[in-house]
């Protein structure tokens, strides 16, 4: 089980905050499929992903990554500052 936040514009598209799901993906380009491939709305939200930061256990690190061990992954747009 890992938990899934969702943050911004992300979490509007989706309509969570969080969720907790089960999943044998293996990076999380692979989690991003599978989570766009339950419904619509999941699509839209990945679908530009130039457009998404993501965090694994609160590091930000790239859609490659892979899940092993894994119990937290975050989506976010990229942070803008000043």
């Amino acid at each position: 089980m890992m938990d899934i936040l969702y943050f911004a514009w992300v979490r509007e598209r989706i309509g969570l905050p969080k969720e907790r799901v089960t999943t044998d993906a293996a990076t999380v380009a692979d989690l991003v499929a599978e989570l766009s491939a339950r419904e619509e709305r999941y699509a839209m939200a990945f679908s530009d992903l130039s457009a998404l930061r993501v965090a694994v256990d609160q590091e930000l690190t790239d859609f490659n990554a892979p899940l092993a061990g894994v119990r937290e992954v975050a989506f976010f747009p990229p942070m803008t500052g000043g």
